[in-house]
């Protein structure tokens, strides 16, 4: 039995654990697939505040040391569903486990909704990002296309366009689907592009990494090749919530319906990051989730 069983190894779920270890709580987390989430990523972190710059993996391994040096238990299993008993929760895994606990903490994060095209999960960190404000640095004087049409792709792309030489918007469909105001302010930028009815085929690399990208139009069966530095896929996030519906409200995205207190429906079950419906998903915020969600767990056991 331990005090608080936090679900995901991200920034949200390694920060929880660390304030509630902090709080003489003793901690299991368990993680499906490898500490850090989509931060690991990122070759360089460069907004996180006091740190100058670091990678994604340095951010991750120290972080995972930290809270095993501070008492931690870490299980890589995957969690399936949860048990509420009242007092005592039950996190059960794939793996046949049956994790008890006095509070439980979601942190699973969510994913990025890829491409699916040959090769990009080679590139990703190399030439493929996902976050304006995490690389778009790196391609400062560069040219880099954007997948995607909705608002998030034209959000990336305002911010890619004032420090990148050409910024091209690759959109599978005939037209745009973000908010028309999004759309103004992009498109009036003599720096950048568009491509429409258009799928990403294939990428153009060499040696030093990505240096383009082919396009297919499946109306015509052309194909043309776009020379760009840098990719930035934002075609959706997919959260990963729908084994915890039992005890957390997901709104119409799958996203655990919380606001910043970090509650759920459930007493003792809480939710931290990038899994519950926010507005900014960023390190910064993923760790002030988490440490909000562990003060609280902390408060719920001391009140049993």
């Amino acid at each position: 039995m331990h005090d608080i069983i936090v679900i995901g190894g991200g920034p949200a779920g390694m920060t929880a654990a660390l304030y509630a270890l902090r709080n003489n709580k003793t901690v299991l987390l368990v993680e499906k697939t490898g500490f850090g989430g989509q931060i690991t990523y990122s070759p360089k972190v460069e907004n996180f505040p006091g740190t100058k710059q670091m990678s994604g993996n340095e951010f991750a391994d120290r972080f995972v040391d930290q809270i095993i040096d501070q008492g931690a238990d870490l299980e890589m299993e995957t969690v399936t569903a949860i048990r509420d008993e009242g007092a005592v929760k039950h996190v059960l895994t794939a793996e046949g486990s049956d994790f008890e606990g006095r509070a439980v903490i979601i942190a699973t994060g969510v994913k990025h909704r890829m491409l699916g095209v040959e090769g990009e999960y080679d590139l990703v960190g190399d030439g493929i990002s996902f976050c304006a404000v995490c690389d778009g640095e790196f391609y400062r004087d560069k040219a880099v296309c954007v997948a995607g049409g909705g608002n998030s792709a034209l959000q990336e792309a305002i911010l890619l366009a004032e420090n990148c030489r050409e910024v091209t918007m690759v959109q599978d469909l005939d037209y745009f689907t973000g908010e028309q105001r999004l759309q103004d302010i992009l498109f009036a930028r003599p720096n950048v592009r568009t491509v429409t009815g258009a799928k990403i085929d294939s990428f153009l690399r060499d040696e030093r990494g990505l240096r383009g990208i082919r396009i297919f139009r499946e109306e015509t069966g052309e194909k043309d090749d776009i020379p760009c530095d840098g990719l930035f896929v934002a075609i959706g996030l997919i959260p990963e919530n729908d084994a915890f519906a039992d005890v957390a409200a997901l709104n119409n995205y799958g996203y655990i319906d919380a606001g910043e207190d970090c509650l759920t429906k459930t007493p003792g079950v809480f939710c931290a990051g990038d899994c519950r419906s926010k507005t900014v998903r960023q390190l910064t915020t993923a760790a002030a989730d988490g440490s909000v969600a562990a003060i609280a767990a902390c408060r719920y056991i001391d009140a049993l």
